[in-house]
């Protein structure tokens, strides 16, 4: 089989980029507003259709759809506070504040986020007509216009679905900490300061890749969200969100530990041999590297697709986490009989054990297991109530 030109290869990659789809589809959707309402209004230059279909088309079809109502719920207030004053008072300075001002209060109590402001503009670009009938008219109906072909684009094209780059960013964190653990344990028996505050610089690091995974991953939920490409959005949502929220405390923790074994070796500055004797750097070593075994497995996991990548993944972390306490417990032994003979150490010995401890238990398959069923407990019951709000308020119109 003749192989894919990498050129190829790379424009395939990006089709689902953020950026291209966002691009792609207002580039569409703004010409089709624009032909729909030169044949729909009287207007020989409709641009505020293609203005608003730029600005309703979003990446997903939640986002698309919600912008899309705010906008022409903004305009539409404008247009009926400009209609208002114009019969009333007309166009006078103090006219106009008024009108600004009650735009704006409107805006906020109709919950229009972003398009506060529209309310003000519409209504001032109104209220400064001669007509302002058929301007209120032409204005409202470019609005519908645009906000519809926006919407109608991304229901008839669905968006793509963000889960994967979400979910391989997630497993790249994991790798990312894997690799950290695995340098780690290589070096323990010879690290040397500047090493070791290496790794904590590189543990510090990790924060900022969380911020960004975090964007990656709220764009993937979003995408999930009304998307009849998804039959099961809500379950890898929820999978996904946990194990991010696991893996940043893990993150967390391992700078924690960075910090200590920085200080170890900080201390140790100057002196023969590495932060520990090798009778104890050794079965250190092992540890970290079962640490480091089942984050990567623990990566692996929440974000596998197939049900048998899945149950494998489970069982190497699981084998993992039994040999990292099995470890453990040979590596405290070891600990206390050198607090015993550097007790003035016994706090950065302590807090490294205490953080070996935590990450251990953060990737515990049973604590995870837990953990996802309350999450879908609490979705469950958040659903719930969301159906019962318009029954308790039709009850409570009846009662009244």
């Amino acid at each position: 089989m003749p192989e894919v030109p990498e050129r190829m290869t790379h424009v395939l990659r990006r089709r689902n980029d953020p950026v291209v789809v966002q691009t792609f589809r207002s580039t569409v959707a703004a010409v089709l507003a624009y032909v729909a309402a030169l044949r729909l209004t009287s207007d020989p230059a409709p641009l505020l259709a293609p203005l608003t279909a730029l600005l309703v088309v979003q990446v997903t079809l939640y986002a698309t759809l919600t912008n899309g109502m705010r906008r022409v719920v903004s305009v539409v207030a404008g247009v009926l506070i400009a209609v208002a004053f114009s019969e009333l008072v007309g166009l006078t300075w103090w006219s106009l504040g008024l009108l600004i001002l009650a735009s704006l209060v409107l805006g906020r109590v109709l919950r229009v986020e972003e398009y506060v402001p529209e309310v003000a503009i519409s209504g001032m670009l109104v209220l400064g007509v001669t007509h302002v009938t058929e301007t209120a008219y032409v204005r409202v109906a470019e609005t519908v216009i645009g906000a519809v072909v926006g919407t109608v684009l991304n229901l008839v094209l669905a968006p793509p679905v963000f889960v994967q780059p979400a979910s391989a960013a997630i497993e790249d964190l994991a790798g990312r900490m894997h690799g950290l653990l695995t340098d780690i344990s290589c070096r323990t028996a010879q690290v040397n300061r500047q090493e070791a505050v290496g790794w904590l610089h590189e543990a510090r690091r990790l924060d900022q890749d969380i911020v960004r995974i975090d964007g990656e991953l709220s764009r993937a939920e979003e995408s999930t969200r009304l998307n009849p490409r998804v039959r099961q959005g809500e379950l890898a949502r929820l999978v996904l969100r946990s194990g991010l929220d696991t893996l940043e405390i893990c993150a967390v923790v391992l700078r924690t530990l960075c910090r200590s074994l920085a200080d170890l070796a900080i201390e140790r500055e100057g002196e023969e041999g590495g932060v520990y004797p090798v009778e104890v750097a050794a079965p250190l070593c092992e540890l970290l590297n079962d640490v480091a075994r089942a984050v990567d497995g623990f990566g692996r996991l929440i974000t596998a697709q197939v049900s048998a990548s899945a149950e494998r993944a489970e069982e190497e972390l699981a084998q993992a986490l039994l040999d990292g306490r099995a470890a453990r417990e040979r590596i405290a032994r070891l600990l206390v009989e050198e607090m015993r003979r550097r007790p003035d150490r016994w706090q950065l010995q302590g807090a490294l054990l205490a953080n070996i401890d935590r990450l251990l238990d953060e990737l515990d398959v049973e604590r995870r297991s837990q953990m996802l069923a309350e999450s879908l407990d609490r979705h469950q019951e958040r659903r719930r109530e969301r159906r019962q709000q318009p029954q308790a308020l039709w009850h409570r119109i009846r009662g009244a």
